[in-house]
């Protein structure tokens, strides 16, 4: 068996990437396309790897030839295989590692800034028909385990497809049911209907060569001289496929890990997914969301209500979807309006902003300056570092809670605060990533205290919905604020309403002219379309959110059991969605952590170096899902047992 390598392409779209090299030139994690194909490659019993140049083929040669070994004349001796020079080919051997030595020979395609990849494989016709190949795209990365998967697999013909996710593009297919591709998918036929019964080709193909002399080839050149060389070889596959001899079968690859590299977007996420160990979590951690892009894994990270917004709902975005994004959102007035209604605060209390973290800012940022210089802010940690990191060390006060489950009270806040000079005091209820709660009735306690002070209260709830008598904690009523104006309450409709892509969070307040100099800050049309026909319909499906948040609290009830039948975890109580673990010896964070991602694609919070925690400890915040996502992994959890 043999390997040709497609790599003629310019790859414009990686934008300076490949403005001295052709796209397998550009390292992932700092190994080279290249390096890291052929490597995989000569862990086969290949009789050759041919590569198709064209864009920048003499410095891919010359690359090839230092790091795989030196290209000699052919009367040398000294080479680990003769050279030759047939048809414009260069052939260069070296024994890489402990593996098999590589012969690699190379084509050109001088036109391969007017041709597309047919001709580069119509270019090598003659060897296609010389022995069963592999076809492989020069721009992809995939697990060392798929080269194997097709070799290894006893069909002659075969094409390697991932199930169609929404990252992906170019040529889909459809299977029957005993894996035989009945048809090739071309862009201008896909249809987002039908995408469920779509597979991607992962543009590594089995070839045999009885099927490259009576099939392919033949209608290779009957297919170029008929429509041109600017064209896909799928394309051939396809009008095979359309005979209905069933001569191409798929392998679905199943969780394997791959990705094509066509843009600066695809590196991002390539360089994610194949992340070693030392920097994996970095790779992650750095996207701060996102991870719809990578559609297999389970985040763990990341805050919602795993039952809301309801099918009705959804279903009513959607009808209304070209519409909500061709046209304007309303500006910060008529928003207002629907904030108001939506969540029963009066206008001139209440603030919309483009998530809760644009308020977050223009809050902490006013406030700091309106302070006098000796004026300091007074803090609860370990927190949600958004918050104090808008201020200077020297402006913070900070309470810790001492006891190794970090609960506290208000009883405990004001005790703390009571000699400290603090003019205003940020609260969390319940905590992040504690998960302590303090009811209702205390924190009006505290409000009450405050206001005597002087003080300014801010208190976010943005969890406050997922705590067991959700229907009566909130503070956000006209009653509440106004016995309380030095009151200040955020809310990130993100978490507890399961929104995040929509970004949109609230601050109210009795105090007018704080909100009058929030409402200032923002941009007129700092809310989407989308966002605001949320608010605009949200009250018509209250009942189904109030069913969710119930659900919720029986799911989290449910998660707690499993997770403290894993023993190397204490798990602190909760009153959020997600739960502060202790991760007891001999386990550490960062393990468990990159041991669920690798091995089970789960994504989890490593919370050891955050602030307020003991240092001397490790800690993970596990987010609470749907009963089937939390399952997998309090079963993932258990299973490190048995392998350590």
């Amino acid at each position: 068996m043999q390997a040709i390598i497609l790599a003629a392409g310019m790859g414009r779209r990686l934008g300076d990437y490949t403005k001295d090299n052709t796209k397998c030139m550009v390292p992932v994690n700092g190994v080279k396309l290249i390096d890291r194909l052929l490597g995989q490659l000569a862990k086969q019993q290949l009789s050759r790897v041919i590569i198709v140049v064209g864009y920048k083929g003499k410095e891919l040669r010359e690359y090839i030839g230092k790091s795989w070994g030196q290209v000699f004349d052919v009367n040398s001796t000294e080479s680990w295989g003769q050279v030759l020079d047939v048809n414009s080919f260069n052939q260069a051997t070296c024994p890489h590692d402990s593996r098999s030595p590589l012969t690699i020979e190379f084509a050109e395609n001088p036109v391969y800034d007017k041709t597309n990849n047919i001709y580069s494989l119509a270019i090598v016709k003659d060897k296609l028909q010389e022995d069963d190949t592999l076809l492989i795209e020069s721009d992809l990365i995939f697990s060392d385990r798929m080269i194997p998967m097709i070799v290894d697999n006893p069909y002659p013909n075969l094409a390697l497809v991932a199930k169609y996710e929404t990252w992906m593009d170019g040529t889909m297919v459809r299977l029957d049911d005993e894996q035989n591709i009945v048809n090739f998918i071309s862009k201008d036929a896909f249809d987002y209907n039908d995408v469920d019964s779509y597979y991607k080709t992962v543009n590594i193909y089995k070839l045999s060569r009885q099927f490259s002399q009576q099939k392919y080839v033949p209608f290779l050149d009957a297919y170029t001289k008929a429509v041109g060389n600017n064209e896909y070889y799928e394309n051939v596959l396809r009008i095979i496929s359309l005979l209905n001899n069933h001569d191409m079968k798929a392998l679905p690859i199943g969780g394997e890990k791959w990705y094509e590299i066509d843009d600066k977007q695809d590196l991002d996420i390539a360089e994610a997914l194949f992340a070693d160990e030392q920097d994996v979590l970095r790779k992650y951690y750095g996207r701060y969301g996102g991870f719809w892009r990578f559609p297999q894994m389970l985040d763990f990270c990341y805050l919602v209500n795993p039952y809301f917004p309801s099918r009705r709902m959804k279903d009513e975005l959607r009808a209304n979807f070209d519409t909500l994004l061709t046209e304007y959102p309303s500006g910060m007035k008529v928003n207002t309006l629907i904030a108001s209604k939506c969540f029963g605060v009066s206008e001139e209390y209440i603030v919309p902003g483009n998530g809760a973290a644009e308020l977050i800012k223009i809050l902490m940022e006013l406030t700091a300056k309106s302070q006098q210089p000796t004026a300091r802010t007074g803090f609860i940690r370990p927190t949600f570092e958004e918050y104090p990191n808008r201020y200077d060390k020297d402006q913070q006060v900070t309470f810790v809670p001492q006891n190794e489950d970090y609960r506290y009270t208000a009883d405990d806040l004001m005790a703390f605060f009571g000699d400290k000079d603090i003019r205003q005091l940020m609260v969390i209820n319940p905590d992040n990533p504690s998960g302590n709660f303090i009811p209702k009735k205390d924190v009006l306690r505290l409000a009450q205290w405050c206001e005597e002070k002087g003080i300014r209260l801010v208190v976010d709830e943005s969890f406050v919905d997922f705590s067991r008598d959700y229907a009566i904690n909130s503070l956000l009523s006209d009653e509440t604020l106004e016995q309380y104006p030095h009151m200040a309450v955020m809310k990130s409709i993100s978490k507890s309403y399961g929104v995040p892509g929509l970004r949109l969070g609230i601050l109210c307040s009795a105090d007018k002219e704080l909100i009058s100099r929030i409402k200032k800050e923002v941009s007129i049309w700092n809310l989407n379309s989308f966002a605001e026909f949320f608010m605009q319909i949200y009250n018509k499906h209250e009942k189904d959110y109030q069913r969710a948040c119930a659900k919720f609290v029986a799911e989290r009830d449910s998660f707690e059991k499993q997770l403290r039948e894993v023993p190397f975890l204490r798990v602190m109580p909760t009153e959020a969605n997600y739960f502060l673990c202790e991760v007891l010896p001999p386990f550490k964070a960062s393990e468990i952590v990159i041991r669920m991602l690798k091995q089970h694609n789960i994504l989890t919070r490593d919370c050891s170096l955050k602030p307020g925690l003991d240092p001397n400890k490790q800690y993970m915040r596990i987010a609470v899902r749907n009963h089937e996502d939390n399952t997998r992994l309090a079963e993932g959890l258990k299973g490190m047992i048995s392998d350590k």
